[in-house]
């Protein structure tokens, strides 16, 4: 499947959790957070789950959380079974260590989109060197830098300002005043906020 680009509100909807890497747009009214997106949206709580619909649910909200496409996901999954450890974990710190991750994390961008823009368009140097990979996996003792260009500081500047970006995982430091940040180490669990069953989706992928 290749990555969406219809209505991200719609996505939330249909998943009924808050995709804040994807948009920084919100559903105001509660009502219409417990529907499902249509034009006769019915409530959530009238929906038969098979186990196969909660299994797909939760790889949904991963993967649309993370940005990522179905083949990229998949790729993570098999990386994570080659680990030894927990798959589930495995995967979330797979994708908590990629650069763009990182950088949205570091409240230096207010999207991953955005944050994934900043570093193909060559913003973003990671230990002194430019990389323009969004999916580069950062490790522990990496320095991640902004350039500091009259744009960047900008863009930089207006996210800082949103008031809802205060929450820094303790894995991560950051100057915001340098436009630098740092990883102290591998995420944990408790840090990754997102209302996911990661058991679930190992479940979804044990048949492939």
């Amino acid at each position: 499947m290749s990555r969406y680009r219809g209505p991200r509100l719609r996505l939330q909807r249909r998943l009924g959790i808050q995709l804040s890497h994807l948009t920084r747009k919100r559903i105001s009214n509660k009502k219409r957070q417990n529907t499902l997106p249509g034009q006769h949206g019915y409530s959530r709580k009238k929906v038969r789950r098979s186990e196969f619909r909660m299994r797909l649910e939760e790889k949904q909200k991963l993967r649309f959380n993370y940005c990522i496409t179905e083949k990229q996901l998949f790729r993570y999954v098999k990386e994570a079974r080659r680990i030894k450890g927990s798959t589930g974990l495995i995967i979330l710190q797979l994708l908590e260590m990629r650069l763009d991750t990182i950088v949205f994390r570091l409240n230096l961008s207010p999207t991953i989109l955005a944050a994934r823009q900043l570093i193909s368009h060559g913003h973003v140097k990671v230990n002194d060197c430019v990389v323009t990979i969004p999916s580069f996996q950062c490790q522990p003792g990496d320095n991640i830098q902004i350039l500091e260009t009259k744009s960047t500081k900008e863009f930089v500047e207006q996210t800082v300002n949103l008031k809802r970006r205060k929450f820094l995982p303790y894995h991560l430091s950051v100057s915001l005043k340098q436009l630098k940040g740092g990883v102290k180490k591998v995420v944990d669990r408790r840090d990754i906020r997102l209302p996911v069953n990661e058991l679930l989706v190992v479940e979804y992928y044990s048949r492939r």
